[in-house]
């Protein structure tokens, strides 16, 4: 047996937490194929190939109809990754026995999967292939934690709408409801804050976390200036660009503060532009550029030693960067691959990087994104094959390495890092 293959093997018996993912607890896992067809990757690409955009998004459609419309194109992406995932979930979980998914053999593909999913306990079925031992949830700042095992389906404060959109009345309707507050100074609206971290607290939350624009720069904001903000905001009245600014940042600030008190760790992903492509379909309209620099966060690190950040980015120049900063920064760590950096090429190289040059016990190996169960599995495993293969090449072939310590380096930035890093 060749190394890669002996690593891989060892890799593939291990059972995994996903430590970033969209998932519904209340809804986990696909009820029909159009639950899967259905995720932005597919509708994006074949919306990109030539179908139009009121075709996979009429109102109405059945997902039946729905699947039958993206069928078609699938014959424009069967060279991608994407593709090479549906494939996978379709063999696996509904014995598929095709090389191809084609206007000929949808039909029945869709009826296995159907009676599939409809089995009482497919949720768990997914699971246990998919070697899933907890999965990390995106939970918004109102979420009553309620109607799940927390201690599975683990929650995790997604504060994206805290920072960047409270100046939005129903934003803060919702945060007033939420922390039964009416803040009228920057003392008031940090105490309310507060009250939404003792109770994602109290609900075993294991991070916070939050996407960030290009041109976003974390800093911290005097007294009077988040005063008046604040005061202006939750008056009701407009904010110039630079008081929208002002109270993103202080907003932000208070984040990282609550993050020591709760002793969270503090998940950046960094650098997506929302809406680039206004067309797009549902979640195909954001994309990142290269001016968004790491330099940028330079004061939070240092103010915040107590914190960890994994940090997600959208770029390999991005990733260079990210490396040399958790290179040096002992709170900064390499988290995951994240949405255009999660196909093979660029998984390859950015994986390559860390695993030279950052401690082993600073990298988040992977994090599925997913919305559905079922696409944990094709994406770990796409992940693990290219992680057996660099460390076999890398770790036994070039520097003598037995495959028993490159497994357990492997096995240390795919589970136990989140262990240690989230929390056990």
């Amino acid at each position: 047996m060749s190394a890669t293959a002996e690593i891989l093997s060892e890799l593939e018996s291990l059972r995994l937490i996903d430590p970033h993912t969209h998932i519904n607890p209340h809804s986990a896992a696909s009820e029909t194929l159009a639950d899967i067809l259905g995720y932005h990757y597919y509708t994006e690409l074949a919306h990109s190939s030539g179908l139009a955009k009121n075709q996979i998004e009429e109102p109405g459609i059945t997902p039946k109809e729905k699947v039958g419309r993206l069928v078609p194109l699938l014959s424009t992406i069967e060279n991608t990754a994407q593709y090479s995932w549906l494939l996978e979930m379709c063999q696996v979980f509904f014995g598929f026995e095709d090389d191809r998914i084609t206007e000929a053999n949808w039909e029945a593909l869709y009826d296995s999967a159907k009676t599939k999913m409809d089995e009482s306990d497919w949720e768990q079925q997914v699971l246990e292939r998919s070697g899933l031992d907890g999965v990390y949830l995106t939970n918004d700042f109102d979420d009553p934690l309620t109607g799940f095992d927390t201690s599975f389906y683990v929650p995790c404060l997604r504060t994206d709408d805290l920072v960047f959109h409270l100046s939005k009345a129903d934003v803060r309707e919702r945060f007033q409801k939420a922390t039964d507050s009416a803040p009228s100074d920057s003392a008031g609206l940090k105490d309310a804050i507060g009250k939404l971290f003792a109770h994602f607290k109290a609900n075993n939350v294991r991070a916070c976390a939050i996407s960030l624009p290009p041109f976003f720069a974390p800093e911290q904001v005097d007294a009077a200036t988040a005063d008046t903000v604040v005061g202006k905001v939750f008056s009701g009245a407009e904010l110039t660009e630079c008081e929208q600014t002002s109270l993103s940042r202080f907003v932000f600030w208070s984040l990282a503060e609550f993050c020591v008190e709760y002793e969270l760790p503090f998940d950046l992903m960094i650098g997506v532009n929302r809406r680039v492509y206004e067309d797009g379909v549902f979640q195909g309209q954001d994309l990142y550029d290269k001016r968004v620099s790491l330099i940028q966060y330079k004061a939070l690190f240092n103010a915040f030693p107590q914190v960890t950040f994994p940090v997600s980015v959208l770029s390999e120049t991005s990733n260079q960067e990210l490396v040399s900063y958790a290179w040096i920064f002992p709170n900064v760590v390499t988290n995951g691959h994240w949405w255009y950096s999660n196909i093979p090429v660029f998984i390859e190289r950015d994986t390559r990087a860390r695993l030279q040059a950052v401690p082993r016990t600073k990298q988040v190996g992977y994090y599925s994104d997913m919305y559905k169960l079922e696409f944990a599995l094709p994406k770990f495993a796409m992940y693990r094959r290219i992680l057996a293969r660099i460390l076999a090449e890398e770790f036994v072939g070039q520097r003598g390495w037995s495959a028993e310590k490159a497994v357990e380096l492997g096995t240390q930035v795919l589970r136990g890092n989140v262990e240690s890093i989230f929390g056990s």
